[in-house]
């Protein structure tokens, strides 16, 4: 059977579709409030919304079937219907002008919610009083990395991400004689001293033989993180140097040593550099008088910006983020007898679509009312002139 352009331009216009996206959307909304209990605000949210397809895990198997068309697909869709049934019904005269701003206002916060679903990146910066740092973490993605700690004035660090070391495999390190075979992986795991009735360990190496090794399954709620642990084979110039277990629950690094260079192996958040560093000249944590409950959080640090020659203090409070670079400093949280702050790092291009969004949407509506009062305030006066 053929279908025709002109039934598929009916169908993408149709009232219908709009509403079947809309109830779509609310089912997916549901279900990710639901899905949050289980797994935790950032997963469900993956899960069902930030995606094309909603993927459902056969238990006991490795196989997944699609099962419900994800949140990135059905809002990609309405927002077609919207551009569609708005260029079908085109009239370009000033009564509609509200209208035709309040449907763009919601096209374009619809392409925000899908630029910040698919470009934001979120991650971390846990600073110390008096310590400078210039780079960002993630603490939900690790990196195993390699350092060459011969120079003692400098490390030379070379970092496999962890999207690698999940497909295992054999990763040559650039600039050096090292190859490392990646031989097992677990996103999360639980370490522990090994007992005698334990399963031989496949380490052969550095403290790894001593340590049993359970995998668990990955964690749920959003202020908890996997553990994970990987097995890898460091070879250079065709010899072994055995099978080393890696993971942050090790808390030291383990190194070996080649052609008498000395190479360490360890696991850690994923970083991202920056082009310049904050210094963290104090932390307040402040509460109401009498009581444990917080009242106010604050950063007072230093940016140091030497390619632009910028040198300035900046107060990070609740609410008031610095925005630089791109990048959204927030406080969220500290440690440490409060020496520690931590700052939730937002980095969202489509940060101010939203905010056009509603400010169009609402700018549509008033117009929209002001034309349709003024319409019938002319009605009123031109029937009251018919009377008399």
């Amino acid at each position: 059977m053929r279908i025709s352009r002109k039934t598929i331009w009916s169908a993408l216009t149709s009232f219908q579709l709009a509403i079947a996206c809309l109830a779509l959307l609310m089912v997916l909304v549901v279900a990710c409030t639901l899905a949050q209990v289980e797994l935790g605000t950032y997963a469900a949210v993956h899960k069902f919304m930030n995606c094309f397809v909603v993927w459902w895990h056969v238990p006991g198997t490795a196989l997944k079937l699609p099962v419900f068309p994800g949140g990135a697909t059905v809002g990609t869709v309405l927002v077609l219907n919207l551009v569609a049934a708005q260029l079908k019904r085109i009239q370009l005269n000033w009564r509609q002008l509200g209208l035709w701003i309040v449907h763009a206002g919601l096209v374009l916060l619809m392409v925000g919610q899908f630029v910040s679903g698919a470009m934001q990146v979120e991650m971390r910066m846990a600073i110390e009083q008096g310590q400078t740092l210039s780079y960002l973490e993630s603490p939900r993605d690790m990196e195993l990395v390699i350092t060459d700690g011969t120079d003692p004035k400098f490390d030379d660090e070379y970092a496999i991400p962890e999207s690698m070391l999940e497909r295992l495999g054999s990763v040559a390190i650039p600039g050096t004689p090292l190859t490392v075979n990646v031989r097992d992986y677990y996103r999360n795991a639980k370490l522990g001293m090994r007992q005698p009735n334990d399963p031989p360990s496949p380490a052969t190496a550095g403290i790894g033989p001593q340590v049993a090794v359970q995998e668990l399954p990955p964690v749920t709620a959003d202020d908890a993180f996997d553990t994970r642990a990987v097995f890898v084979e460091p070879v250079a110039a065709g010899k072994s140097y055995g099978t080393w277990l890696v993971s942050p629950a090790l808390g030291a690094p383990q190194m070996f040593f080649h052609e008498g260079r000395k190479y360490q192996l360890s696991m850690r958040p994923r970083r991202q550099s920056l082009p310049y560093a904050l210094t963290l000249k104090k932390f307040s944590h402040d509460v109401y008088l009498g009581t444990d409950v917080p009242k106010n959080f604050s950063s007072l640090v230093h940016l140091s910006n030497p390619a632009r020659g910028e040198e300035r203090d900046v107060l990070i409070y609740m609410n008031s983020p610095l925005r630089y670079g791109g990048k959204a400093f927030y406080q969220a949280s500290f440690g440490k007898n409060d020496t520690l702050s931590i700052l939730q790092v937002v980095d969202n291009p489509g940060w101010l679509l939203p905010y056009i969004s509603c400010a169009m949407v609402a700018l549509g509506l008033v117009i929209h009312f002001a034309m349709s009062l003024r319409r019938g305030l002319r009605r009123q006066a031109s029937l009251a002139g018919s009377a008399s």
